[in-house]
């Protein structure tokens, strides 16, 4: 295939034994570390500097937004330390964010200095569009010392973004209603998962809600069965030569046909978006609608936006959500342990200032990242603050990735805009009834020769 665009070489990553994904070096090159001064000050410049910061931490239904809140504190902190930076924040809705506000920014020329970033290739087609800073050598240190989960924000060799968490995705599921349905183990097979939707359906209980109208969450599923059916060899190599030939693919979209014939979902699944409203997806779990959905570590975050914020009602919602990796499935030449992961960092704008990789350095401080789990619950980068991690369910996703064969990037951001996109259309097209398991390897396919 000729000019078929090079995605990040680190599109899947081996999983240490460590709370998250650290290795000695990032990218496998010996990196003299520079004395960047990057301490969360800039001693010295007296030019007013305004930084515009844009993230997807958005208040849940409740109006509580702690990630949202942290992130303000650490933007007044940085202020407080640097009197001649102003940093304006502007919340926008994940799905917004990442699909229209962001790519329309880059693509007009005003953009924001600082903005979330998910890596792979989105990050390798922003990289050669010339949109992003190179914080290679600038951010040096903290470069090394985040270790191996900065790889999906590299390309070619230089960094250009570092992530503020990661981990990996599976079923989350409300304890309550299992019992209730008299499901007595978690499900570790696609049969005993199929044996839990018909007790959940005998027991008149939705079995499993997917937000099929924002595509990702439906294409999850497909995402998957590819990841057993295809030997990591050939997963690794399709994020860098497009090549979908082998059958493996092919047979993810029969495995998900299959699964669909079960009818798991919600009604009207198709129209249903996954995390805004008591009627998403993640709606449907957290007030006790439905029984499971497939999604990352993040989820109990946004299910505890549809608490009513006291701790009486969150610690109710943490005593009954339940956590299960995707179960295997029968044959296929992928790794059983394999997992799929992804996770959420920040990028600066090619033309920003230079306190933006100042400013980054300092929300990615091993003191910063604890400060962020212990404000959020969340899954840390940094290996010095995987000890402020507390919520048990959050404590077995990292044991899981850690007990990983690998760590496989989520496919549409490893394959990057034009052929993720394809590829989610052609999936969704099976969730809808109106495509084929062939259809989505040759939307894949025909999306690779555009690039």
């Amino acid at each position: 295939m000729a000019n078929i665009r090079k995605a990040s070489a680190a599109v899947a990553f081996a999983a240490s034994a460590a709370l998250m994904l650290a290795a000695c070096s990032t990218d496998g090159t010996e990196t003299e570390p520079t004395d960047t001064g990057t301490t969360g000050t800039t001693e010295g410049s007296n030019e007013p500097v305004t930084l515009t910061w844009w993230h997807n931490a958005v208040a849940g239904d409740n109006g509580e937004n702690d990630l949202g809140d942290y992130w303000q504190k650490l933007a007044d902190d940085y202020m407080a330390a640097n009197p001649h930076v102003t940093i304006e924040i502007e919340q926008i809705q994940n799905e917004d964010l990442q699909k229209t506000r962001i790519p329309l920014a880059l693509q007009s020329g005003d953009a924001p200095d600082l903005f979330q970033a998910w890596g792979g290739g989105e990050l390798a087609t922003q990289v050669e569009s010339g949109y992003l800073m190179d914080l290679t050598e600038v951010l040096a240190d903290d470069i090394e010392r985040l270790g191996g989960g900065v790889a999906p924000w590299q390309y070619e060799g230089s960094t250009y973004g570092l992530p503020f968490q990661f981990g990996v995705e599976g079923i989350w599921y409300r304890k309550s209603l299992f019992e209730q349905a008299g499901i007595t183990a978690e499900p570790t097979t696609m049969a005993e998962l199929g044996e839990a939707v018909q007790a959940l359906k005998d027991a008149d209980i939705t079995p499993i809600a997917v937000g099929a109208a924002d595509g990702w969450p439906a294409a999850h599923w497909w995402y998957n069965f590819a990841l057993r059916s295809c030997s990591q060899d050939v997963m690794q190599a399709a994020g860098t030569t497009f090549d979908f030939s082998d059958p493996c693919w092919v047979e993810a979209g029969d495995q998900l046909e299959e699964f669909l014939g079960t009818e798991p979902f919600q009604d009207q699944f198709i129209s249903t978006v996954a995390q805004t409203g008591a009627t998403s997806s993640a709606g449907l779990v957290a007030t006790g609608e439905a029984a499971m959905e497939l999604m990352g570590q993040w989820n109990v975050f946004v299910y505890e936006g549809f608490t009513d914020g006291t701790d009486e009602g969150l610690a109710a919602l943490h005593d009954d959500l339940g956590w299960f990796p995707m179960p295997a499935t029968e044959g296929g030449e992928g790794d059983p342990t394999a997992a799929l992961g992804g996770g959420d960092g920040f990028s600066c704008y090619v033309d920003a200032p230079a306190e933006c990789a100042d400013f980054l350095s300092f929300i990615m401080s091993d003191e910063n990242q604890a400060g962020y789990t212990e404000a959020t619950g969340a899954l840390p980068v940094a290996p010095a603050a995987a000890e402020a991690v507390s919520n048990p369910v959050l404590v077995e996703l990292a044991q899981v990735a850690g007990n990983a064969g690998y760590v496989q990037l989520w496919l549409d951001t490893s394959f990057g805009t034009n052929v993720g996109g394809a590829m989610n259309d052609g999936i969704v097209g099976i969730f809808a009834g109106t495509g084929t398991s062939q259809d989505v390897v040759d939307l894949m396919t025909a999306a690779a020769l555009t690039q």
